[in-house]
């Protein structure tokens, strides 16, 4: 059992032992991956440690690329949106005040109010330059909300600069401020007289919105008519703006009752589109789109709407000075007008030129309207006449101007004849003719007349002949049994029956005196316009003030006939009573009325600048070179220039045939066919010649025009001719005329007597002489001699004209031709035609026949005509200039 335990023991310390040394075996080799572990973290450790400081030393090499890009990148936005809002509101629209000037600009810009404060570049010297701009003008409305003295300053800087950026005239403010009673837009005042600040009374408002929410309904009814969707689309798409912007300017506004509050959303809603904008500071207003908020705060705490939580430092308001000078500026150029456009924006394309007829009418543009569109002008049998009145400088010449050019263009002088008389002193229609400096017409032009105010009968004469055109066309009509030019023109096709368009400017001269000459051309004037419609003949009659024209207006029906009616700015009378339109037009616009003045009609025109010269003469010359060759250019009459004889067709016309009926011509005929004035000395008693009147020159030159014109229908020995002058200041215009004539006699005080002698015989002798002999006597009444000579010379004046003796005299005074003729009591028969110069009518009694005496008041290089063989009335002419 001993044995057992021991061997037990044995045992256990053997198993002891081995697991001892098992466990010293396992810790040895624990130890050694203890150590082994140990090693490797501390590899790891060192590893890790190192990664760490290249991962550091990595991001923050990429943190500091991060941030030179961020700062690169950040500037460059900065200057990119500086550029950028540089061209949105260039000039005006975004400088500075201190450099602030009006600059119009070609489109609406967005409109600077501050500057946005962005972040600035770590070690950049500060802050960006970045204008913070608002969108108004084309876009939609600005509501200001915030402190009232800042927001009144962001109202006015946009205001000015809204104003300053558009040309001048087409941005139009209203303002309400029923708190300050308009007070916060005073520094504008200076626009207010031309209407481009209207202020509304603190009751207004609801009419204020509702006649912006009425402007809104007619653009798009009869501006955008649906073609287009905006006025900016419409400016896009035709380069023109036919509407000013309008800005209401809303300040200090309390609570709104419902329909104020429905008009002003739809006002919000729809106004932009149709140029009306809303500037708001006082209403709530709610965010909707096209509505940019500003909130008005010191310092950086202000902001706007469209740049997000980006802080806005707000300008300050205009300098005073500068306002004031921009808006007198901006008035000034208002009250001049706006720039007109160019005559060819009125004609077709050159190869459309003379293409159209006009059978039916005539009809051509005029100008714009204020929607863009053409104003198209008809004459036709309604309306068949037209009254054109403006005060001196509202640019009535260049509105004829305008729509003779358009009217040139469209119809060819086989279409259509102009017939121009101006009464004013100037030479306005005288391009239309040759001058020295340009030998081209315009085609259509039939006749001119200019400087014409002292000679009233030459306007009578144009009437007198549209008469007799009238007539002749009538009686053409009669003969195809028509009604109308129109059907004259179908039944006779081959015909030359062009519309003829009298115009007359300044025609009050013509019916300003209460005589014959004013009676004759209001009753042809009354005939033309009634009947002249249906024949073609339309009368255009222009003057500085329609209201007093006495003879116009006791005709109601004449001035009925003329339903056209064209009133330029401050025309008075010429629209109807209560038609105001043209009180408030700017210069060079027009109100044209083809109903008689009637408001509903008006259309407002702008007209072109048609009086530059270089632009109207390239039209006439293109017109002017289709014309065939040998076309004859119109008549001109020029009333301060003297006729020469040597132009005068009637003189160029004479043949030396040895007439029986010799006519000695005396001066042109104020008439429309340039006729010279004539006597016919044909073998019948009277057929003598007086002038009467003291001026030598005329006197000389109305004797030179009948003795050259005599010698030239006869041969060399077919007539005689003999000059006798007794006034010293006559006698070199006596011997001009003598160096004329050949063969002419010449006979003075000392040689008198001979001729006298010899005349008288031939006067009472049983024969005709064999060939007429011609006396011309300068200064007859200084006839010396006595009472011999006198009897003589009566006898040659009674018996002569039978044996084809003639007396051609110069009396230097009526009553100095009747003691000739043998005094009170004596007949005046023999003398049959006179001539009188500074002779009044009532001197000239005795040798008119009647009861009466000729209504003459002496006129520089005028004369009386008078041949009782021919006239039942005297005519006045223009003796043609010595030479």
């Amino acid at each position: 059992m001993a044995d057992s335990t021991k061997q037990q023991v044995m045992e256990i310390r053997a198993g002891l032992s081995h697991a001892l040394g098992a466990a010293e075996t396992a810790l040895r080799r624990a130890q050694e991956e203890a150590d082994a572990a140990l090693a490797r973290l501390d590899r790891i450790s060192a590893a890790a440690g190192s990664r760490r400081r290249k991962l550091a030393e990595a991001r923050d090499k990429r943190l500091q690329s991060i941030t030179e890009w961020h700062d690169t990148e950040l500037s460059a936005l900065s200057g990119a949106a500086a550029g950028a809002a540089d061209r949105a509101a260039p000039g005006a629209a975004g400088e500075p005040w201190h450099s602030f000037e009006a600059t119009p600009l070609p489109r609406a810009a967005e409109l600077r109010v501050g500057q946005l404060l962005l972040p600035a570049a770590p070690g950049s010297d500060g802050q960006p330059e970045v204008p913070a701009l608002v969108e108004l003008l084309d876009h939609g409305h600005v509501v200001v909300r915030g402190d009232r003295r800042l927001g009144d300053d962001v109202v006015a800087g946009l205001l000015l600069r809204a104003l300053g950026s558009s040309a001048p005239g087409t941005v139009r403010v209203i303002g309400y401020d029923p708190e300050h009673l308009g007070g916060g837009l005073a520094g504008f005042a200076a626009l207010a007289p031309v209407r481009v600040l209207t202020l509304v009374a603190p009751s207004g408002l609801g009419a204020l919105l509702d006649e912006l929410v009425e402007h809104v309904r007619r653009i798009n009814e009869t501006v955008l008519a649906g073609e287009y969707s905006s006025l900016r689309e419409l400016h896009a798409a035709t380069k023109r703006r036919p509407e000013p912007w309008r800005v209401a300017v809303l300040l200090g506004v309390g609570e709104l009752n419902r329909h104020e509050r429905v008009q002003l959303d739809r006002l919000l809603r729809t106004g932009a589109a149709c140029g009306v904008h809303l500037i708001v500071h006082g209403p709530a207003v709610e965010p909707g789109p096209g509505i940019e908020f500003v909130t008005a705060a010191p310092g950086e705490q202000a902001r706007i709407g469209s740049a997000g939580d980006l802080p806005v430092r707000l300008d300050p308001g205009p300098p005073p000075a500068v306002l004031t000078a921009t808006c007198r500026q901006i008035a000034e150029a208002v009250a001049a007008g706006p720039a007109p456009v160019a005559l060819d924006s009125l004609l077709p394309d050159p190869g459309e030129e003379w293409r159209e007829s006009s059978a039916t009418g005539l009809t051509a543009p005029l100008g714009d309207s204020p929607q863009g569109t053409r104003v198209r002008v008809t004459l036709s049998d309604y309306p068949p006449h037209a009254l054109i009145a403006g005060p001196s400088g509202t640019g009535k010449t260049n509105l004829i101007y305008a729509w003779m050019g358009a009217l040139a263009a469209r119809y060819s002088p086989a279409e259509l004849a102009f017939y121009l008389l101006d009464f004013k002193e100037g030479v306005s229609f005288a391009r239309f003719a040759p001058g020295r400096r340009d030998q081209s017409w315009l085609p259509h032009v039939r006749l001119v007349g200019v400087n014409v105010n002292t000679d009233r009968e030459f306007g009578l004469a144009l009437l007198r002949f549209l008469g007799a055109e009238l007539r002749r066309r009538a009686d053409a009509a009669k003969q195809h049994e028509v009604t109308n030019l129109a059907e004259l023109r179908a039944e006779d096709p081959t015909g030359v029956w062009p519309r003829i368009v009298a115009v007359v400017d300044e025609f009050q001269v013509l019916l300003a005196g209460r005589d014959a000459v004013t009676t004759e051309a209001v009753d042809l004037l009354e005939d033309l316009a009634r009947r002249g419609r249906s024949q073609g003949i339309h009368l255009i009659l222009a003057s500085q003030d329609i209201s007093g024209i006495e003879a116009l207006w006791g005709r109601p029906a004449l001035v009925a006939q003329f339903t056209l009616r064209i009133a330029l700015p401050r025309a008075r009378r010429v629209l109807a009573e209560q038609n105001g339109a043209a009180d408030s037009l700017p210069r060079y616009h027009a109100v044209v009325n083809s109903d008689s003045g009637a408001a509903e009609a008006n259309q407002i025109v702008r007209v072109p600048a048609a009086g530059d010269r270089e632009q109207w003469g390239a039209l006439q010359h293109r017109l002017w070179r289709r014309l065939p060759p040998g076309a004859l250019p119109p008549r001109l009459f020029d009333g301060d220039v003297q006729p020469r004889l040597a132009d005068s067709p009637d003189f160029r016309a004479l043949v030396a045939e040895d007439s029986p009926a010799p006519v000695a011509l005396l001066g042109e005929t104020i008439d429309v066919m340039s006729r010279s004035a004539r006597t016919v000395l044909r073998r019948a008693p009277g057929r003598n010649l007086a002038v009467l009147g003291t001026r030598v020159e005329e006197a000389c030159a109305v004797l030179a025009t009948a003795g050259r014109s005599l010698a030239a229908q006869f041969q060399r020995d077919g007539a005689r001719f003999s000059i006798a002058c007794f006034d010293q200041d006559a006698q070199s215009y006596a011997e001009a005329l003598h160096a004329r004539i050949p063969d002419c006699g010449w006979y003075d005080a000392s040689n008198v007597d001979w001729l006298l002698e010899d005349a008288a015989a031939e006067s009472t002798a049983a024969w005709p002489a064999d060939r007429p002999h011609f006396i011309l006597l300068y200064a007859a009444d200084a006839l010396p001699g006595g009472k011999a000579a006198l009897d003589q010379l009566r006898t040659v004046l009674r018996q002569g004209p039978e044996r084809r003796l003639h007396v051609l005299g110069w009396w230097r005074g009526a009553g100095l031709l009747r003691d000739t003729l043998g005094g009170q009591g004596s007949r005046t028969d023999p003398i049959g035609a006179w001539v009188a110069l500074d002779v009044h009518g009532s001197e000239l009694a005795p040798y008119y026949p009647g009861a009466g005496a000729p209504n003459w008041y002496p006129r520089p290089w005028r004369a009386l005509h008078f041949d009782r063989s021919v006239h039942r009335g005297a005519e006045v002419m223009i003796p043609y200039g010595v030479s």
